[in-house]
């Protein structure tokens, strides 16, 4: 069964399931009619940080131009350019007994390509939401959908992994940042250029 979480609640993936191996992150969202009449490409990406809040290097910064680290750890499935239909718009998969050791917390977020050229922020989107999926039965084990209304942001993190005392936990954030991706990648300690 499924939890749905408000923005700032926290909860252990793995106390109640110490044999979590596989999840996936799915995040979807839906683009209201009043839009700027150009097409929306929202594009997730995961952000792997150290205990610090920083990338290591621009490898641990996963998205549609590096699809998978390295250790295998985390793979993002491929970008959807238009987030048509229902369901997961973009997903990452995440085994969590590879994350190198060094990597504290996933971030994930989703950003507005392009949005200053398009006119475009996160006000003009709705049913915006994160899940995390048991890939080994294909249960929802967390649900997180965005209640704010970001009527100025091109960027948002929705939520994080993180490791604590061993256990792998989530963390629903729902932050908004101007200044699109590069903002983000700043923010993690990479040189978007």
């Amino acid at each position: 069964m499924s939890v749905c979480l408000s923005k700032g609640q926290k909860i252990s993936l793995t106390k109640d399931n110490p044999g979590l191996k596989n999840i996936m992150v799915g995040l979807g969202w839906d683009v209201n009619r009043y839009d700027t009449g150009g097409d929306f490409d929202l594009d997730a990406a995961a952000f792997m940080l150290t205990m610090e809040g920083v990338c290591p290097s621009d490898k641990e910064f996963i998205f549609y131009g590096n699809l998978k680290h390295s250790s295998g750890s985390v793979q993002h499935m491929g970008d959807n350019l238009t987030g048509a239909g229902e369901g997961d718009d973009e997903e990452i998969k995440i085994d969590l007994t590879t994350v190198p050791e060094n990597i504290e917390r996933i971030a994930f977020t989703v950003t507005i390509y392009d949005a200053d050229n398009r006119r475009q922020n996160f006000g003009q989107v709705s049913n915006a939401f994160i899940r995390i999926v048991d890939m080994s039965n294909g249960t929802e084990m967390v649900r997180y959908d965005l209640a704010e209304d970001f009527s100025i942001e091109t960027a948002v993190v929705v939520g994080e992994l993180y490791r604590n005392n061993g256990e792998w936990k989530f963390n629903a954030i729902g932050s908004g940042f101007q200044g699109g991706l590069a903002a983000l990648c700043g923010n993690y300690g990479i040189n978007a250029q």
